[in-house]
């Protein structure tokens, strides 16, 4: 889990900066222009406001967007993408990928916060420990590949890959690194960071706000990014702000640097004249809980509830009528494969045939209009991300609508990131959800797809779909993207089974004032310019 106001994406997002969706990982936007602000000048902080808290801070713990928006403040990756897709160093100055086997080198002289080395051997603890399953990170097989053995010897760490991982390097530029001391105790980073990265944590107090201070002779960022760099924040304070109106307003009045929009108050920000910072995402995701005992388990219903739908009448509300159609379920950019595997593999809008598949299975309309089966009614629990704001709740409204239309009785529930993510991995109580899973290679998506169920696994859906798995498997042995074919017809798989719908993409503002900055995936801290 899609993937900022910065909202969200990611990852999995996985995220952007913020919180739509699980992390995003990958995708890459230029810098806002500076419009009417001065030079960059030095000693300001840095305020950026989000819509959900991350929860506990650990960075393997948890794959919504608030939290890998604020991890990449306090924590480094092995390597870097760019915009246009390169590999860049940061922690590894130099690196192989030859058959299975990865390697890469530590660039010299590197401290944690604290002020101890970071060696290979931190690294090799790192990869270890998500590779775990009894810690639950939900990084194993997305950042990780799954099987994945590393050792050290001197500063170089040499990864033994189980089986083939067509765009590894993407994968463990997403990867953020615990310094030692974090990985001896991990209770001690509910709270604190830990890290090699360009900020260290100083004041978290939940669900209001989280202060960073600048760390002074970091030199290991992207590329050799430093933070002596003219402009750079003394200070960085992510703020949560729930409401999308309340955030824009702080933003126009100076007291905040960026805020990530997806609602109408977008428009009035671009009509003040401030700049902003868009990324290409997928936002509209529709998810059917396939685990035994829910509605949803049954093909049927699936089928069903995806027919009733108008998927570009439900775009044009998400996205109040600024997105366009979901082309891919890895739609960050730069995205390991370009192209459209949606359009004609979706089942179509045909509320007529949803209502015969549902008469077909057994489910038979009673008095009150509502089908039932063995007397039970059917009934859905349908959950949303409130950081899709406004357009969430239209749309909403309108699938709900469509749904008892055919005699489903559905009960639409908005909730922010953190509670939707409890859901999806904790309590399981969910029949339908949307939440964007936003990430920039597909083989990212393997473990959220099929595979191990939650909670010993991130397969929240409990999605078991054979061709799925043949398609991603064959996909898998070819090197990059020389297996796009194959990824889109295992994507295609899911489509037609009615076991996933993506139906939206947008490009999500981060608006700025008084600062520029650029996202790759989320915003990159060394990238941060305080202007005058």
């Amino acid at each position: 889990m899609t993937p900022t106001r910065t909202r969200a994406l990611g990852a999995l997002s996985l995220a952007l900066a913020g919180s739509l969706g699980l992390a995003a990982c990958g995708g890459a936007s230029d810098s806002a222009k500076p419009g009417g602000a001065g030079a960059a000048v030095n000693g300001k902080t840095f305020t950026l406001d989000i819509s959900a808290d991350p929860g506990a801070l650990d960075p393997h713990g948890s794959a919504v967007s608030a939290l890998f928006t604020m991890t990449q403040f306090a924590y480094d990756n092995l390597v870097a993408v760019t915009k246009d897709g390169k590999i860049v160093p940061q922690l590894a100055t130099s690196w192989t990928v030859n058959g299975d086997t990865v390697t890469f080198t530590l660039k010299d002289g590197i401290t944690c916060a604290d002020g101890t080395p970071f060696t290979a051997q931190t690294v090799v603890d790192n990869i270890t420990y998500v590779e775990n399953p009894d810690n639950k990170s939900p990084f194993l097989g997305v950042f990780v590949p799954a099987g994945a053995t590393a050792t050290a010897s001197g500063s170089t760490v040499t990864v033994k890959l189980a089986s083939p991982a067509p765009f590894v390097l993407n994968s463990f530029a997403n990867l953020p690194m615990v310094c030692s001391a974090g990985m001896k105790d991990r209770t001690t980073l509910k709270a604190a960071t830990n890290g090699t990265g360009p900020y260290v944590l100083k004041e978290a107090v939940p669900s209001d706000h989280y202060t960073y201070e600048v760390r002074k002779g970091y030199t290991w960022g992207p590329a050799g990014a430093s933070t002596a760099e003219q402009g750079t924040p003394a200070k960085v304070v992510v703020k949560i702000v729930a409401n999308e109106t309340t955030a824009a307003n702080e933003l126009l009045g100076g007291t905040v640097n960026a805020v990530l929009i997806t609602g109408p108050d977008a428009d009035r920000l671009a009509k003040a004249g401030l700049e902003s910072v868009g990324t290409q995402a997928l936002i509209g995701e529709q998810w059917y809980n396939h685990a035994a005992g829910h509605p949803t388990s049954d093909p049927a219903v699936r089928m069903a509830l995806t027919q009733a739908l108008d998927l570009k009448q439900l775009q044009v509300a998400l996205t109040s009528g600024k997105g366009t159609a979901a082309t891919q379920l890895a739609a960050i950019a730069p995205s390991g494969c370009v192209g459209d595997a949606v359009n004609g593999h979706v089942p179509s809008f045909d509320a007529a045939a949803a209502g015969a598949a549902l008469d077909a299975a057994g489910w038979t309309k009673g008095p009150d209009g509502v089908r039932a089966k063995g007397g039970k009614k059917l009934s859905i629990s349908f959950l949303y991300d409130a950081s899709l704001g406004t357009g969430g709740s239209a749309a909403a409204e309108l699938a709900v609508a469509a749904w008892k239309g055919i005699g489903i009785d559905a009960k639409a529930t908005q909730q922010d990131q953190t509670k939707v993510s409890g859901a999806l991995f904790g309590t399981g109580d969910w029949d339908v959800v949307w939440e964007p899973v936003n990430v920039s290679t597909p083989d990212q998506l393997v473990p959220f797809l099929s595979g191990t169920v939650t909670p010993k696994g991130t397969n929240f859906a409990a999605i078991d779909n054979a061709d799925y798995t043949a398609l991603t498997t064959k996909a898998m042995a070819a090197n990059g993207a020389a297996g796009c074919g194959d990824w889109f017809a295992a994507e295609q798989a899911l489509y037609k089974a009615a076991d996933l719908v993506p139906f939206a993409n947008n490009v999500i503002p981060t608006f700025l004032k008084n600062a520029k900055l650029s996202i790759v995936g989320s915003i990159v801290p060394t990238s941060i310019r305080m202007l005058g």
